[in-house]
């Protein structure tokens, strides 16, 4: 396919939405340096340059587990308040100068409770410096709404209590839920029970889903588990044939069940061969509702404004596509219907047609 170009200041200031960003993906490099001094933890390096090569270079094993295995050492700063209030807040600033305008961060309190913290401690920290860099965002002239979703580590045993986190801080700006870590071998009907709970209690969820294993883990997230939208899903392609689509696929996409795409993570863990050939741009063409993600922001050296970038060198994509894909991931956000409507006519619109 044949590349196309637009002005990188251009893609910069383009409206946009992230539905899947993991908060312990995406530190800065130079904060994870100087947290770690103070907590006493050893790093591979302490140039946050080299630190930030290292993670890409370390992620780049085509496994999921390895992957996953590099979130040690941001982890390791991530166990105390200040800590937790600083990356929170740097998080929603870093959104913020990338030209995001609504993001969902989830995260997994029961991985930031080492250092003596709750797990409601964790998620109070969390929204504080959310709270934080929001209102520093909006004094800057570049306002950024963002809401949280809540994990349960799908190979441990206490998914459910995060599930009942979600439900008790669910008018504190946590939004919905989910489960990650390792999929294959731990499918998404092991949590059923936590699933029943959340929908009993009207909290929408999603779930990782179709990366590190097939069709059905994306059956059993949506047909057993009652997922509103899937985390990944790359390859629901194994059920579309020349175009034409088995009835998984057609059920994603008729009832347009939101695919959180994030093309560079997906080539890192092996889920995909390459931009030009990754199934966001195949699924969008078939009319599926893809959405564009970051996944992990240090892990995978990358920003909106890269993968949007990545997407137009790469695979062709025109202001356009961009646009249907910004206007997907608000259709489908975790927050009340007039606030993704307000957002996508007062803010996304208007932001592309000055583009266009």
């Amino acid at each position: 396919m044949s590349s196309t170009r637009i002005e990188a200041d251009i893609l910069r200031r383009l409206p946009k939405a992230v539905l899947h960003d993991h908060l312990d993906g995406g530190l800065r490099p130079a904060t994870v340096v100087e947290l770690a001094e103070t907590v006493g933890h050893t790093l591979p390096t302490t140039d946050p340059d080299e630190l930030a090569a290292w993670y890409f270079d370390a992620a780049n094993s085509g496994d999921l587990v390895r992957y996953i295995a590099t979130f040690e050492h941001t982890l390791a700063v991530l166990q105390n308040r200040e800590g937790l209030l600083r990356v929170a807040e740097e998080y929603v600033l870093d959104l913020a100068a990338d030209g995001v305008v609504y993001g969902e961060v989830r995260y997994a309190p029961e991985l930031n409770t080492n250092g003596g913290l709750t797990l409601g401690e964790v998620v109070e920290t969390v929204q504080e410096g959310l709270a934080a860099g929001m209102a520093k965002a909006a004094a800057a002239g570049t306002p950024v709404q963002v809401r949280t979703l809540l994990c349960g580590m799908r190979m441990f045993d206490r998914v459910g209590e995060a599930a009942d986190l979600a439900v008790a801080f669910r008018d504190a700006g946590v939004v919905g839920f989910d489960i990650a870590g390792a999929e294959d071998g731990f499918p998404p009907a092991d949590h059923l029970a936590a699933f029943e709970h959340l929908r009993r209690e009207s909290v929408p969820f999603t779930i990782h889903a179709g990366e590190a294993h097939g069709l059905p883990s994306i059956h059993q997230a949506l047909q057993v588990c009652g997922a509103q939208r899937i985390g990944h899903g790359v390859r629901i392609t194994e059920d579309v044939v020349d175009g034409k689509l088995g009835r998984l696929a057609g059920w994603v996409r008729d009832r347009r069940i939101a695919l959180e795409m994030c093309p560079t993570s997906n080539l890192q863990t092996g889920a995909a061969t390459s931009i030009a050939e990754h199934p966001i741009t195949a699924l969008k063409d078939l009319g599926f509702r893809v959405t564009l993600n970051t996944d992990n922001r240090l892990v995978s050296g990358t920003t909106m404004t890269r993968e949007m970038s990545l997407l137009v060198e790469e695979a062709g994509w025109t202001v356009e596509d961009l646009r249907t894909v910004t206007v997907n991931a608000l259709k489908s956000a975790f927050i009340p219907y007039e606030e993704r409507k307000a957002l996508i006519e007062d803010v996304v619109l208007p932001g592309y047609a000055s583009a266009l």
